[in-house]
């Protein structure tokens, strides 16, 4: 976290440089060396916690897909949402992501699980909170991370419109509250987990619902595509 801010896309930093300097990140940044102290293996690499970030500034964003932590196995988690690297198993969730690309836009699974090319054309691939302890999933949630996501949120909010918001599960839904429906569109389904897709996550028709409210005000529609893994 140190000199956090300097590495976030320009962008991104202009409107959220004041934020590392607030006592909630300052505590969160204090947090993350004593568990690095520790020995524990934090998810992503430091790199990486910003990723989301770098591959979709702030005047580029059409689309949100708010997820809320990042995985917590090795060489999973590598800064967006729901997204792996190529080589990397492709999580539950994310199968049934595709399914439901598959079943809403006829696009078939690429045979990996990494999400990269979706943030480079302008989709946010947004956990709530931004790092993990390896091995114990939640474990960084109330340490600050909320509150930075929460000022990420408003800054699409307030300086731009008609933005997609896809909030998938109660977490999310619950954390998109503040978000100005009259400037946005807001898709609510249950979470893609195995253990809640089934009750309206399949069918919910969220990837062309996007692209027709993005070509209904006359913006490029998203191409859901994803390139084989190189």
């Amino acid at each position: 976290m140190a000199g956090a801010a300097s590495t976030l896309e320009a962008s991104w930093q202009a409107r959220l440089q004041a934020e590392f300097d607030q006592p909630y990140m300052l505590a969160l940044r204090q947090f993350l060396q004593e568990e690095s102290a520790a020995g524990a293996p934090i998810y992503p690499p430091c790199d990486s916690v910003f990723n989301a970030f770098a591959h979709t500034p702030l005047p580029q964003v059409k689309v949100v897909i708010l997820g809320q932590d990042p995985y917590h196995g090795y060489g999973q988690a590598h800064g967006l949402a729901f997204s792996v690297l190529p080589g990397t198993p492709i999580p539950p969730s994310l199968q049934n992501i595709f399914k439901e690309l598959q079943r809403d836009l006829g696009v078939g699974p690429p045979g990996h699980g990494c999400l990269q090319a979706w943030a480079d054309r302008g989709v946010l691939l947004l956990n709530s909170v931004l790092t993990v302890r390896g091995g114990a999933a939640a474990s960084h949630r109330g340490k600050g991370w909320e509150q930075f996501t929460d000022r990420v949120i408003d800054a699409i909010n307030c300086e731009r419109e008609g933005v997609v918001f896809m909030l998938w599960g109660g977490y999310a839904q619950r954390k998109g509250g503040r978000i100005d429906a009259n400037r946005h569109v807001v898709l609510c389904a249950p979470h893609p987990s195995p253990l809640s897709a089934h009750r309206g996550f399949i069918g919910c028709g969220h990837f062309g619902a996007a692209n027709d409210y993005l070509a209904s005000r006359g913006q490029a529609p998203i191409d859901w595509r994803l390139p084989p893994a190189s």
